[in-house]
């Protein structure tokens, strides 16, 4: 059985190639279509997989609310991939991609007040030194 860390550190590692490989290939791309693109690909991936698994059946048993959240996410995505894709234009990736990851601290806060999700000291000492790395790159 494959636990939740192990999807976590495949992400982060998805994420670190996903930085480069948008670099190189937003260069003399405007940001805007360079998303676009980007996520036509991500829609054909995602429903080939969920059409491929059988996962398309249970979409009729889908809440309101389930549905609300998944939409507003999109949004927060996209929102979130055209700033990035943009960012990653005017600066280099090596800078883009720490201050990407302050999303960090606000992922924790917003689990804190909205989800009731606890916040211990190993995990706030943690979030403040990915904070301050992500800060140091700075400059």
């Amino acid at each position: 059985m494959t636990t939740w860390w192990f999807y976590a550190l495949l992400s982060a590692g998805f994420a670190a190639v996903t930085a480069i490989l948008a670099k190189v290939g937003v260069e003399g791309v405007p940001s805007t279509l360079a998303t676009a693109i980007r996520t036509v690909v991500i829609l054909v991936f995602a429903w080939s997989i969920s059409l491929a698994r059988g996962e398309h059946h249970a979409l009729p048993s889908l809440s309101r609310k389930t549905l609300l959240f998944l939409v507003l996410s999109g949004v927060a995505t996209g929102l979130s991939w055209l700033a990035y894709f943009r960012a990653l234009q005017l600066g280099p990736a090596s800078r883009v991609a720490p201050i990407d990851k302050l999303s960090l601290p606000l992922t924790v806060l917003f689990a804190f007040l909205l989800l009731n999700e606890q916040v211990t000291w190993r995990l706030g000492v943690g979030v403040g030194l990915m904070v301050a790395g992500a800060l140091l790159t700075l400059k």
